[in-house]
């Protein structure tokens, strides 16, 4: 069917996919894949493809496709397949509802309303992907003193200004925070004529990854300054300059550090939040470490028939990894779909020390799971440990662990007991 206009016209499918971006195309190509034929994706931008359109540096594909690609050509890949198969999908839609319903038959679905130029979207499904993606921390959210000039943007925005729009946001320009689109942004800017002052982290490690480092700032000459942040800003119609002051250990800033940069621009890349207000709506527990949602083994959340992978889940580091993810979650909406049930998941996947969070949070203990986690801090010569109890279920050395790479592991059903908890360590 592809893109659908005639919106009215859709009443029941098997499965709805909220968000048209990497994470999204990717389960709804698979359960195609699957068999699955009844499915809609809805998009609330004009067309598919999520932030990858924006993304026009390279680096993607190469762990999906076995090449490396830009995300607009990454992005393209799926769509394409999407439109070979003829997959519904509707653009410009805003959903802004997810509530239990039932079919004629009172079987228990899910109904997704959403608004499509003026009309309304009602469907009813029995399963509903959560693909929404992130969005970014702002200076709202930093609460960074000072006045409220132009020039204040976070690296997305500023992103999508030159790339998506061809227009220059800055000529002398600091970023705060070290996150990767930042880092790329630092480069980009660069190449585009503009002159990056630094790159200022409040942590005393950087939260990016390691290549973006070497290739986006020690390639151009670019400083980058650790426990430091901005704690003020001048300037009354256009930034007229920062402050950045050193931090000590429980980041607040030393007395006397303070260094007052002239600029016409920053740039904020301080971390993304998972797009769950549609989750919190449709009664989805939330997970207070990655700010998604709480999922077992399958992908579905605390509320049956709901599933959530990708970046609304918990923030990936690479775009590979999203996919992968979504075509595993594609795998265990069909069987739900298919059954109208999955194995119950009663045993915990708990965090232990120095591990910032893990994925899923609660497992069967029926069948192979792969374990996602991050780290609290950069450790060296350390080892990952899965157990229950006093037994050990996975272990694993590793050369470095860093909180911005994230480690997977897959767990055998083998070896695992069904009676107990499991903890997760590093050390």
């Amino acid at each position: 069917m592809g893109r659908i206009t005639e919106v009215e016209t859709l009443k029941t499918v098997d499965a709805v996919i909220v968000g048209g971006g990497p994470a999204g195309l990717a389960a709804a190509v698979k359960l195609y894949d699957l068999g699955m034929r009844n499915l809609v994706i809805l998009e609330r931008e004009d067309r598919l493809g999520g932030i990858l359109k924006q993304c026009i540096h390279d680096g993607f594909g190469l762990t999906r496709f076995g090449e490396t690609l830009s995300g607009p050509e990454y992005a393209s890949r799926f769509i394409r397949d999407a439109e070979k198969r003829d997959i519904s999908y509707i653009c410009d839609t805003t959903v802004v509802e997810i509530t239990d319903a039932e079919d004629a038959g009172g079987i228990p679905m899910h109904r997704v309303i959403g608004a499509h130029e003026g009309a309304i979207v009602d469907i009813r499904a029995k399963a509903v992907i959560l693909t929404m993606g992130c969005r970014e921390r702002t200076r709202g959210a930093l609460a960074i003193p000072g006045t409220r000039p132009a020039g204040i943007l976070t690296a997305g925005v500023a992103q999508a200004y030159i790339n998506l729009q061809n227009r220059m946001v800055g000529r002398e320009v600091v970023i705060l925070g070290s996150g990767d689109i930042g880092m790329i942004m630092a480069r980009r800017l660069t190449l585009e004529g503009a002159h990056v002052i630094g790159v200022f982290e409040v942590m005393p490690y950087p939260s990016g990854l390691p290549r973006n480092i070497e290739q986006c700032l020690n390639d151009y000459g670019i400083p980058l300054s650790l426990s430091h942040t901005v704690t003020d800003i001048k300037g009354t119609d256009r930034l007229e300059s920062v402050t950045i002051s050193q931090v000590d250990d429980h980041m607040t800033p030393i007395a006397g550090t303070e260094k007052e940069i002239p600029c016409d621009t920053l740039i904020l890349s301080v971390g993304l939040i998972p797009e769950n207000e549609l989750s919190i709506d449709a009664g989805v527990e939330l997970d207070p470490r990655t700010k998604g949602a709480v999922v077992d083994e399958f992908y579905q959340t605390t509320v049956p028939g709901i599933f959530a992978a990708g970046n609304v889940l918990h923030v990936h580091d690479l775009v590979d990894f999203v996919s992968l993810e979504a075509e595993k979650l594609a795998c265990a909406v069909a069987e739900y779909v298919d059954k109208g049930n999955l194995p119950d998941c009663v045993l915990n996947v708990n965090s232990g020390a120095n591990v910032g969070h893990v994925l899923p949070q609660r497992i069967s203990g029926s069948r192979d799971f792969r374990l996602s986690l991050r780290v609290r801090k950069p450790l060296r010569g350390v080892t990952l440990t899965v157990t229950q109890g006093d037994k050990i279920v996975f272990q694993k050395k590793l050369r470095k662990a860093l909180p911005a790479e994230m480690l997977q592991v897959d767990i055998s059903q083998e070896k695992l007991d069904t009676t107990q908890d499991l903890e997760v360590n590093v050390l």
